[in-house]
């Protein structure tokens, strides 16, 4: 452990801290304050590499006696608001997954990737309801709802968690769950990290070892057909059938094989957990809308998902968005065509994404919960690669046009995991109802009411 230089002698305290505590000029510095998402450089004064949950304990009672602003990170996937003082704990050591096989459930501690969980439960045939990457870490991914590549067959990941170890700001240490501590558990699961740090969780698992999944690629020059047909199609299809329609402008790196390599795209990315021959049986109407370049759909393990969506495995940096849509109207299909489609060739957004949302994530959750998306039929993502100043100033142009161009098309609000850089107290309500929101703000009054975790995507404390 590298020894603090402070004035103040508070820090003496993180001495008892099993891992590596480090300030700006020290070495592994660098390291230890970088995430997955590079546009967010974090400068924070000190930041605690912790091993275990008696780490993040001491940090944040040290936090409390010293009053420091606190930030957490495991895999910085989420990353989208710099850190410039104050402490980091990051928690990317703690990646112990204990598998319950009888009672399907798995316990991931705080650094865990859904790739650890989905590598430890598939020797038993179980899945975990994840992303579309496994790289992303299980505890921020589930704070803020989690909405899976299957969720329209099984809900949020959030649905699914049975219990918490949550270390609130004071530095105690709590177990919650339904019986135990209600409010705290409602307010973790979709209130993102508010009120506490998740040390660990305990959630259901699937019985689930194969699906049908991959993507249809065609030409981005016949968008418009493949979008329409797959907007109508969506319709009808059943909850067993997770999709998403996509229009990627892929760069030409090595690590995109070819033919996609360096192309403009429209994409429709499926994920089926029904009979794989009722399900390609199903897709017959995507694959006739328009030309078919590359099909990779097939049968796969589950654990192989990666495949389906194909996203970035290496740090970059990233400005993403979202919007929560009502219907898909051939009007609101227009306007989004407008401002992205292969009529606008200098669009500079990498991905520009419309995920079909209903079956189970419209359905109440068997226990309340924060989130506060289960009205949208569709939900729009776009992420943009922040590789130059210029192309940061034309992410933020394009951002910003598509989403008032499809602002008459959707619910108002957003979702906590890919809002973006969260803005002032109204932009940040947005991924809530007002309700929501208000009684978010209570608890954090009750668990923060220094406000210590005032980082990212938080909330403001109201008695």
């Amino acid at each position: 452990m590298t020894a603090i230089r402070h004035n103040t002698p508070d820090l003496f305290a993180l001495s008892e801290i099993r891992g590596p505590v480090l300030r700006p000029a020290d070495d592994g510095y660098v390291d230890e304050v970088t995430g997955f998402n590079l546009a967010a450089l974090h400068t924070p004064d000190v930041v605690v590499g912790a091993t275990g949950v008696d780490d993040v304990v001491t940090a944040l009672r040290w936090a409390t006696a010293t009053n420091t602003p606190v930030a957490i990170q495991a895999t910085g996937h989420g990353a989208n608001f710099p850190i410039d003082h104050g402490l980091l704990v990051n928690t990317k050591r703690m990646t112990d997954v204990r598998v319950d096989p009888d009672g399907r459930r798995a316990t991931a501690a705080a650094g865990a990737k859904w790739r650890h969980v989905l590598d430890a439960a598939a020797p038993y045939g179980l899945a975990a309801l994840c992303g579309t990457s496994t790289d992303a870490g299980v505890v921020g991914y589930t704070l803020g709802g989690g909405l899976p590549a299957l969720g329209r067959t099984y809900g949020y990941a959030a649905d699914l968690v049975r219990s918490f170890q949550v270390a609130t700001p004071d530095g105690t240490l709590r177990e919650c769950d339904p019986d135990h501590e209600p409010e705290l558990f409602w307010a973790l699961r979709g209130g993102k990290g508010n009120v506490g740090v998740v040390t660990s969780l305990t959630f259901d698992l699937l019985p689930l070892a194969t699906l049908l999944g991959g993507g249809i690629y065609c030409p981005g020059e016949h968008a418009e057909a493949l979008l329409t047909a797959w907007a109508d199609w969506t319709h009808e299809v059943p909850d067993e059938m997770c999709t998403a329609f996509s229009l990627l402008r892929l760069p030409p790196l090595p690590q995109i094989p070819e033919p996609l390599r360096g192309g403009f795209w429209a994409r429709v990315a499926v994920a089926w957990t029904g009979d794989p021959k009722t399900g390609e049986e199903l897709l017959s109407p995507i694959r006739s809308a328009a030309p078919v370049t590359v099909d990779t759909v097939e049968e796969m393990p589950y654990a192989a998902m990666d495949r389906i969506y194909m996203e970035p495995q290496d740090p970059l940096p990233a400005r993403e968005s979202c919007a929560l849509l009502h219907d898909l109207t051939p009007d609101a299909i227009g306007a989004f065509l407008a401002q992205v489609g292969p009529e606008v060739p200098d669009c500079p957004l990498l991905l520009v994404e419309i995920r079909h949302m209903g079956g189970a994530l419209a359905r109440p959750a068997r226990l309340e919960d924060a989130i506060c998306a289960r009205d949208a039929d569709y939900f729009l993502e776009t992420v943009g690669v922040l590789a130059a100043p210029p192309a940061a100033e034309a992410i933020e142009a394009a951002t910003a046009a598509l989403h008032t161009a499809m602002a008459p098309y959707g619910t108002g609000h957003t979702m906590v995991n890919i809002h973006g850089t969260p803005g002032d107290d109204a932009d940040r309500a947005r991924a809530w109802t007002p309700e929501v929101y208000d009684r978010l703000c209570k608890d954090k009054s009750t668990y923060d009411p220094s406000n210590l975790l005032s980082f990212g995507h938080t909330v403001a404390s109201r008695a």
